[in-house]
């Protein structure tokens, strides 16, 4: 499924110099770092250099872009499957850990999703959302 990138704007007859890298393969450079998890620096040499990546990043960023490619890939991902384009609901799920012995019995609590005494913090926890429709 393509990815609707930005037409640049020498394209589309408003002048200036003609970009040196196809949005296209940015936005493959982007996707990559996010999949594997690497550092900016870390870009393989297979894709644009990485600081001219970080540079579109930072201006499809700034320009909401970002967002934009998210929403329509998860709409269009949404319609493949049958379902409505926008979430119609969403969970927030913090993490629990296992109470020990230290943890005083008026700080645990029972997490009944998961079947765990536990005691719960805001602090540290991490959180998960999941959307459906």
């Amino acid at each position: 499924m393509p990815v609707p990138v930005p037409v640049p704007g020498w394209l589309r007859g408003r002048g200036g110099r003609p970009e040196a890298y196809y949005h296209r393969a940015v936005l493959d450079a982007i996707r990559y770092l996010v999949d594997n998890g690497i550092k900016w620096r870390a870009m393989p040499a297979d894709f644009p250099p990485w600081d001219r990546v970080y540079a579109f990043f930072r201006r499809w960023r700034d320009h909401g872009l970002v967002r934009e490619f998210h929403d329509r890939l998860r709409a269009r991902a949404r319609l493949m499957v049958g379902r409505d384009a926008e979430p119609s609901a969403g969970v927030i799920d913090s993490q629990s850990a296992k109470a020990d012995a230290v943890v005083g019995a008026d700080s645990r609590g029972f997490d009944g999703g998961k079947l765990v005494k536990a005691a719960n913090g805001t602090s540290w926890s991490t959180r998960s959302v999941c959307c459906w429709g």
